[in-house]
């Protein structure tokens, strides 16, 4: 089996992130990685916090903290709620830890030797009222392309376009406000992406065709255009520092390399933290999942606006080490999660943050939600009335009313007991044929990473115990014939179980919440219901969970969503009722 590494888009330090944040790179990349390693493949998901640039300063003096105790207490608070939403990061590290930086300035002095950086003087904005030069996200303004006021400097947050400073209309100081600024000459590096655009584009031939069309339209888009060299340091006090023994000037001004060369490269570095945090006796090789490592699929998560960075930047730095740096071979690209018809913003605070999320309601209710919901063919827009409908109908009636009248009505007329009752007959031949074809088409959208289609899979084998349940009616079936009513309810136990296994990459917490359930006190019916995976085929027989095997009716899984607490939450966050 190929080993798989997996990577979702750094989160940036300067706050906690927002549901389409989530949405659009960690949660799919955590369901994907989930369900790898439920089938057994040896599975590597590393992510990090994304710790350098004008924000991270900004947000550290609006703090009153030095910037490396902010971003430390930050990358503490984010990963504390991802830990809350249940992701399984293999290491969540850092790119401002020492690995990163390590590593950073290795590509750097390997770009050099080759001759794909070099040092050229441009021309930057000065602030004069706050005497500095200033990086490209310290300039706000209105973009020239879409007109959004509230354009940063290196790239519109509204269009995605990038762009430079001089190319703002109305530009201001994002640290004091001033209007008052000149344009002064300065020194930088520039990695020179045009001398490397013939291979760029050769990469993105090789694999564009397997990309979502959205990464792959974007890919092309970029290229159409040109690779322009583009300036990868900064004056910042805040970054990789400017390796002295290549740049001894420019590391003496204090120069910083700019947080887009950085941050991808933070990845590797990440992985180096990740092998050097290895317990003792334990032996992780970082290498081996990044260079020469032509067994491994690596596979990166993303929303649209970070494309472009991750399949034309950062391949376009690799290639130029001439070093056999392990490439992205897929490359999942998500639209954008709306919130009434708004874009969800972190800096603009608009939406629903994800420490919000969770003190609202448990993570799996968000979990679902934002899967079956994805942004991945098109912008997807969140209202509350939406979530309600899908928290209600999918998970309290499908998934949680069914697993409650199983148990209570099987507690009720048998006992604790998994019942035993009749031989299978037509009916349960029909139904493991159904949830066997159900569970073959739900594998393939995981595999396929299509998460709506494969939350739309799992619901229908969530529905088909329901109506196998409304079919066979046990509550009618016990008058006539206990032991027809124990085969039924024995067999609707043995859906349970299955979906235990199975909805885990979806909702981990309601899953191990489901294993709880059975109390096996045999081993070889213990070690059978602790498998990580049910196959097509053995789920055929529905036979999984024995008869006599103790259980317990676990406390309500999903609670229904009311009107009132709809009114509720559009009071807090916003968003009209929809008519």
């Amino acid at each position: 089996m190929a080993r798989h590494l997996i990577t979702s888009a750094l989160p940036y330090i300067n706050g906690i992130k927002h549901l389409g944040n989530m949405v659009g790179s960690m949660l799919p990349a955590d369901v994907y990685a989930r369900y790898l390693r439920q089938r057994g493949h040896d599975v590597l998901y590393i992510c990090a916090t994304d710790e350098h640039g004008t924000p991270a300063e900004l947000a550290a003096q609006a703090a009153g903290l030095p910037v490396d105790e902010f971003c430390a207490q930050q990358h503490r608070a984010q990963k504390a709620v991802y830990d809350g939403f249940g992701l399984e990061f293999d290491y969540f590290g850092r790119t401002s830890s020492p690995q990163n930086i390590e590593i950073t300035q290795h590509f750097a002095r390997r770009l050099a030797e080759h001759g794909f950086i070099e040092e050229r003087s441009t021309r930057q904005v000065y602030s004069v009222e706050d005497g500095r030069f200033l990086p490209d996200r310290y300039i706000v303004g209105t973009c020239p392309y879409c007109a959004y006021e509230a354009a940063r400097g290196d790239q519109c947050e509204n269009c995605t376009r990038v762009l430079d400073p001089t190319d703002l209309l109305n530009a201001r100081s994002a640290v004091s406000g001033s209007t008052e600024l000149e344009v002064r000459e300065t020194t930088h590096l520039f990695l020179r992406q045009s001398l490397l655009e013939p291979e760029v584009a050769a990469f993105v031939e090789r694999h564009g065709d397997e990309w979502p069309a959205l990464a792959s339209s974007i890919a092309h888009k970029w290229l159409t255009e040109g690779l322009h060299d583009r300036a990868i340091t900064r004056d910042l006090q805040w970054g990789v520092p400017v390796p002295a023994d290549v740049w001894p000037e420019l590391a003496a001004e204090g120069k910083v390399f700019y947080v887009w060369f950085d941050a991808p490269i933070g990845y590797i570095g990440a992985t180096k933290e990740w092998a050097d945090a290895a317990g003792e006796g334990e032996s992780r090789d970082w290498r081996s999942w990044w260079y020469e490592a032509d067994d491994v699929r690596y596979t990166e998560f993303m929303a649209k606006d970070n494309v472009p960075f991750h399949t034309v930047m950062f391949p376009a730095t690799q290639l130029g080490t001439r070093e056999p740096w392990k490439q992205v071979d897929y490359v999942k690209a998500l639209n954008w999660l709306t919130y009434y018809g708004g874009k969800f913003s972190t800096s603009q605070q608009r939406g629903i943050f994800t420490d919000q999320a969770l003190e609202l309601l448990p993570a799996d209710y968000w979990r679902y939600f934002l899967l079956a919901a994805a942004p991945e063919s098109d912008d997807s827009a969140f209202s509350w009335e939406l979530f309600a409908s899908v928290v209600n109908k999918d998970l309290a009636d499908t998934l949680g009313n069914f697993v409650n009248r199983v148990l209570s009505f099987s507690r009720k007329r048998f006992g604790d007991a998994v019942p035993a009752g009749h031989a299978p007959g037509a009916a349960e031949e029909a139904l493991g044929e159904e949830i066997a074809g159900l569970l073959a088409e739900y594998e393939r959208q995981l595999a396929d990473l299509q998460f709506r289609k494969a939350a739309f899979a799992l619901r229908a084998l969530w529905s088909a115990g329901n109506v196998y349940l409304e079919t066979k009616a046990p509550w009618k079936e016990i008058k006539a014939d206990p032991e027809a009513a124990a085969l039924t309810l024995r067999t609707a136990i043995n859906l349970i179980h299955l979906y235990a296994v199975v909805s885990e990459p979806f909702v981990p917490f309601t899953s191990a919440a489901l294993r709880a359930v059975f109390a096996p006190e045999d081993a070889a019916t213990a070690e059978a219901l602790a498998a990580r995976w049910v196959t097509p085929e053995a789920a055929r027989a529905l036979d999984a969970v024995p008869a006599g095997t103790p259980f317990t009716v676990p406390e309500v899984l999903f609670a229904k969503l009311t009107e009132d607490d709809l009114a509720a939450y559009r009071e807090r966050f916003g968003g009209a009722e929809e008519e």
